[in-house]
């Protein structure tokens, strides 16, 4: 079985430049134009040769849709970089956040700090350990 990034798409490198230009409906030159900018990265057989993996295409596809929007390839580079980086960010703030759920489930409490929730009493009349006449 092929090695998977954390959203199922397969990472094996497996498409020659034509096929992947076919795929992502782009010409075999753009895709080295593309890879020249540090758009796409793709794997290298021991011939020196480019292979592409689905995660390519679909990178791909994604760069052609920010072109067909108006956009240069530095404008691209720069968005899929923050796309890239946010979704590491929402992967880890999901791990942190199972972390979390997962620790406070199983703790037990040792003398730790512990969040309490806080809640403001509205008294009417004045408690009366502070009236001066019980003293």
């Amino acid at each position: 079985m092929a090695p998977r990034r954390t959203d199922g798409v397969p990472v094996e490198t497996v498409y020659v430049i034509s096929v992947a230009a076919e795929l992502a409906g782009v010409h075999p030159q753009t895709l080295r134009i593309y890879e020249r900018r540090g758009l796409v990265t793709p794997g290298r057989t021991s011939g020196g040769n480019r292979r592409y993996s689905e995660a390519d295409i679909a990178r791909l596809k994604r760069v052609a849709e920010l072109a067909a929007e108006g956009m240069n390839l530095e404008g691209i580079r720069h968005v899929m970089q923050l796309e890239d980086e946010i979704a590491q960010l929402r992967a880890l703030v999901v791990q942190l956040q199972e972390q979390l759920t997962g620790r406070a489930s199983t703790e037990v409490l040792r003398g730790e700090l512990v969040p309490l929730r806080q809640a403001v009493a509205v008294f009417r009349e004045r408690p009366s350990i502070f009236n001066k006449d019980r003293y």
